[in-house]
């Protein structure tokens, strides 16, 4: 089995759980359900970065085990980022729900609920939450599902981020209705990173798409590069999460975008 398997089979045990425990009538009374959501799509339509609060991953044990969310939020929105990405998996990657509902509480941009969703049941509870987008791994779902969950989020106000990892996926997944289209260079079964694969698969995506960069993007170089074959958006936590003054980091590359 692979680290990916190994999510997903987490992921649902997880799920049937919180089902029991806090059922999806009761999300609905959320404070932030009744929330009218942010655009990120509008928000990266010029080009922009979203930022992501990441303390772990399977790949990166410890990245910033400690790292208080709000603290992290607010040094990314005074550097200017479009959106921020919120990792909610605690078992492998350090996150939690609380940790979206508190980005929610520290900043108006757009948030992105980070997480391996596959059950509707999360994209209510990414409403709940204070989430304007979800994130849809092309991976471990089928077009079926990827048609569904969007239209799911759609009705409820959410936007979709459809991540990617090869042709095959790109072309069999369905990519019509998503608001935005990522492609991942980093392979979820083995966290490995190829960061060619942006390039290979930029020139199938439609003109009319945001196309997102994600992983693996480690300098200013990595992300000058991909901005100039015609990336929009650009997802990344590790290189800023190890930044001493992310704001800064992040005013700087955002004069890509002037």
């Amino acid at each position: 089995m692979n680290i990916l398997e190994q999510i997903m089979q987490q992921k649902a045990v997880e799920v049937s759980a919180k089902k029991e425990a806090v059922p999806v009538e009761v999300l609905k009374e959320l404070h932030f359900f009744k929330r009218a959501t942010v655009s990120a799509r509008e928000a990266l339509a010029q080009g922009g970065i979203i930022a992501e609060h990441k303390r772990k991953s399977p790949s990166k044990p410890s990245i910033q085990p400690q790292s208080k969310v709000q603290e992290v939020v607010q040094l990314y929105d005074n550097g200017g980022a479009a959106v921020m990405s919120i990792l909610t998996d605690t078992v492998y990657f350090g996150g939690s729900l609380d940790d979206l509902l508190i980005a929610r509480t520290a900043t108006k941009r757009p948030l992105l609920r980070k997480d391996f969703i596959y059950d509707p049941y999360q994209v209510y509870e990414a409403k709940a939450y204070g989430a304007d987008l979800i994130l849809l791994i092309a991976a471990v779902l089928s077009r079926q599902q990827i048609e569904g969950l969007t239209d799911l989020a759609h009705q409820l106000g959410l936007e979709v981020l459809l991540e990617v990892h090869s042709k095959i996926e790109l072309e069999e997944k369905g990519i019509n209705n998503v608001d935005l289209l990522g492609v991942n260079h980093r392979d979820l079964k083995t966290f490995k990173v190829d960061l060619n694969l942006g390039a290979s698969l930029l020139p199938l995506i439609p003109n009319d798409q945001i196309p997102v960069a994600e992983s693996g993007l480690q300098s200013f170089d990595d992300i000058q590069k991909l901005h100039h074959l015609g990336f929009k958006g650009f997802l990344i936590g590790e290189y800023l999460m190890k930044e001493v003054d992310p704001s800064a980091t992040l005013q700087q590359l955002n004069t890509l975008f002037s």
